[in-house]
């Protein structure tokens, strides 16, 4: 072990389901133990995301029950092992999502946790297993993007957008990205041909303009509610992919009919943490391409704006606002 375990934390408390306005930090928190099959961390960073500003309002499937302790990303330092557990090894660092990531201690699955790239520092791990391997899994095995594709990608602005407008350039594909205003040159930084501003423009009919009427082979939706419409019609028909990997403007449903006569297309589910249970062999390829991207130079070291962790509430707050660019985090 690297240094003694303390018996209380900081921790940030999420008390209701009425928002992150609410969150606090509190500083006696007991520290858990590792099960079976664990690893505890020493957190050094954390990972906010979209489903944490969710989970505060009760919206996130199967969310925990307030009071809770907020976040599920973070990276650190192995200091305890569970019973079985011969690797990850304690000092050793690495990255992976559980609960209660808003602290200074958590438990991972050993299974789940990845080791930080070497060279890079924690803080720029972040995003590795939840951001990027989730625009990866949409992109590849899901998505089946080709060179010379086209890919419309929602949302192209905050962590796993970027990720995912990367990549596809990568791998040959003509880039259509959204964005409110203020984010577009971040977003064409990045590579993506054509930046469309979704709160001022029919998206489905620019696309089909930019595609000669063909639509999209590729979209990539995290954004749901009317947005989901608008990806549907975005996507060419027969051949075009829709990858749904995000709610956060709401629910939104397609019906049998609506597939059979008005969206003959695949629609696809996403989600990183059921993909990581469900399909193991999976996820193991997602990390061996990540790794490969990384030699590239295609997956550049994190560059997080951090926080710390009393600003949890604030931070959640702003990401909820959608006037964030990029990956958050906070250090406890």
């Amino acid at each position: 072990m690297s240094r003694s375990i303390p018996v209380t934390m900081r921790a940030v408390e999420q008390p209701t389901l009425t928002g992150p306005h609410d969150m606090r930090l509190r500083t006696d928190v007991p520290v858990p133990a590792p099960g079976p099959g664990e690893v505890l961390i020493r957190i050094t960073a954390a990972g906010v995301n979209f489903a944490d500003v969710m989970q505060t309002h009760g919206t996130y499937e199967n969310g925990p029950a307030a009071p809770y302790l907020a976040g599920f990303e973070a990276a650190g330092e192995v200091v305890a092992l569970g019973a079985g557990v011969t690797s990850p090894a304690v000092g050793d660092h690495v990255i992976g999502a559980g609960y209660g990531a808003f602290a200074e201690y958590m438990v991972l699955s050993a299974a789940g946790a990845a080791a930080v790239p070497v060279g890079w520092t924690d803080e720029q791990a972040l995003g590795l297993i939840l951001n990027w391997a989730t625009a990866l899994a949409a992109l590849k095995p899901l998505g089946r993007i080709a060179a010379g594709e086209t890919v419309l990608i929602h949302a192209a602005a905050g962590a796993v957008g970027q990720a995912a407008v990367r990549m596809a350039k990568h791998y040959g594909a003509t880039v259509i990205a959204t964005a409110s205003p203020d984010k577009h040159d971040a977003v064409r930084a990045l590579g993506a041909d054509h930046v469309i501003d979704y709160r001022a423009t029919d998206v489905s009919a620019e696309v089909l303009r930019l595609t000669d009427g063909g639509g999209a082979d590729l979209v990539l939706e995290s954004v749901g509610g009317q947005t989901f419409r608008s990806s549907l019609a975005a996507a060419k028909r027969v051949t075009g992919r829709v990858v749904v990997y995000g709610i956060a403007g709401g629910e939104a449903s397609i019906s049998n009919r609506e597939l059979n006569f008005t969206y003959p297309i695949h629609v696809i589910g996403l989600h990183v943490g059921i993909l990581i249970e469900s399909a193991p062999e999976v996820f193991a390829d997602l990390m061996a391409e990540l790794a490969a991207l990384i030699d590239l130079g295609v997956y550049p070291p994190g560059l997080p704006t951090v926080y710390d962790l009393a600003d949890a509430a604030k931070v959640l707050t702003q990401l909820e606002s959608r006037s964030t660019v990029g990956k958050l985090a906070l250090r406890p």
